[in-house]
């Protein structure tokens, strides 16, 4: 057992877990670490270095030279590449369809699991991603798979993009939310899958703050 207390979100994209996992870490004093922008710093990297997406001999060459990082301060976790905050260039289609193929890397997972596993070593920590609860913190206090509709996903994300300033088309996003799913689920390496000991809790249909309620009161009930 850690002595720190540990909280492993998981589920597909789109579910929310970025979002809540923010306010729940606010809530209850936890650092929450936001796995997946990692990937997509990977991502981005490989974007401004002309690496092809399916490039993956041109990916495990480059990571030697990458450097990712997190930064925690009032504005909650910072991702920096380099010495370079980039954590508002990251969250486009383009870089999450990257940070999708990328994740599927043996070499780009590995890169990054220890990295992972000592902030949650030091820290009490809320972390979600795709394979928290089966494979980075496999002893996690408290794991919580999160999901809803790949309707209510795509919904979701449209909105979120059209509010940045991004026209997008719902049907197309709805489409590369149900492709991800199955690249997810279905890579060979960590797959997205549900922990057999995760509390399951399906939001689809429920608002924000609905979804928030319910995780807010799990949490408190396994906190010491």
């Amino acid at each position: 057992m850690s002595d720190h207390f540990r909280v492993a979100i998981d589920g597909p994209a789109g579910a929310g877990k970025s979002t809540l996992s923010d306010r729940l870490a606010a809530r209850f004093g936890l650092i929450h670490v936001d796995t997946g922008a990692l990937y997509r710093a990977i991502g981005l990297y490989a974007v401004e270095h002309g690496i092809a997406i399916d490039d993956r001999e041109g990916v495990v060459g480059a990571l030697s030279n990458i450097e990712v990082d997190c930064l925690f301060n009032g504005r909650g976790q910072r991702i920096l590449l380099g010495r370079e905050d980039v954590t508002d260039r990251i969250r486009t289609d383009e870089i999450s369809k990257y940070a999708s193929a990328l994740s599927a890397i043996p070499e780009v997972r590995k890169a990054l699991l220890g990295m992972q596993r000592r902030l949650a070593a030091g820290n009490d920590v809320i972390m979600d991603g795709r394979d928290i609860g089966t494979v980075v913190l496999p002893d996690a206090e408290l794991k919580i798979h999160l999901s809803a509709s790949p309707e209510d996903r795509a919904n979701r994300r449209t909105l979120e993009l059209r509010e940045r300033g991004q026209p997008v088309d719902y049907e197309e996003v709805l489409r590369a939310v149900i492709e991800r799913d199955y690249n997810d689920s279905h890579r060979p390496i960590s797959p997205l899958r549900c922990a057999e000991d995760a509390v399951v809790l399906d939001t689809s249909g429920k608002s924000f703050d609905e979804s928030y309620a319910l995780l807010e009161q799990i949490i408190a009930e396994r906190m010491p």
